[in-house]
């Protein structure tokens, strides 16, 4: 059955692995928790093999600053900041389980892991996390941000090349 989906999905998705499940499954409110993954090219020029899977970033970035800032997210909070503008959830309370920033060569991936995602979350969060990394926002940013619950603090939702579905934990 695994070789058959992945014979009539398209390229960019893959199946890993299948297992039974009751009828009354869901695959959305079953999900423990979800891992996305966003990846920037940071040099200064772009890449046409990573154009699709990558955001181009040209200016550098303080990761250091970034990583720092990025444990405040941590635990349970209201992600009202980070939720995109008019989309209103009725809850918008999410646990961040793990956060990682790291840099390998011109790559930073970040990966989060949360218990869910409100709309653009993941995209809004990173776009902030650029603005801190780039000087535009100082350090202490990120928890003025978050408690003041209102999108228009926060940094631009980051563009959705770099961003990609890395894991869903049931």
């Amino acid at each position: 059955m695994q070789k058959a989906l992945n014979g009539l999905l398209p390229d960019d998705i893959s199946i890993t692995r299948i297992e039974e499940v009751p009828l009354d499954f869901h695959s959305r409110f079953a999900a423990q928790s979800k891992v996305y993954r966003y990846t920037i090219l940071n040099r200064s020029w772009p890449s046409v093999f990573l154009r699709n899977t990558s955001y181009f970033y040209s200016h550098p970035l303080d990761i250091k600053l970034m990583q720092k800032e990025s444990r405040v997210i941590l635990g349970r909070h209201n992600f009202k900041s980070f939720q995109t503008q008019g989309n209103i959830e009725r809850d918008a309370l999410r646990a961040i389980k793990e956060i990682k920033i790291t840099k390998d060569k011109d790559l930073i991936r970040i990966d989060i892991e949360a218990d869910g995602f409100l709309y653009n979350m993941a995209r809004s969060i990173v776009g902030t996390l650029i603005e801190i990394g780039r000087g535009k926002f100082p350090g202490g940013s990120l928890k003025k941000i978050l408690r003041a619950r209102d999108r228009k603090l926060a940094g631009p939702t980051a563009r959705a090349c770099g961003l990609c579905l890395l894991q869903v934990k049931y």
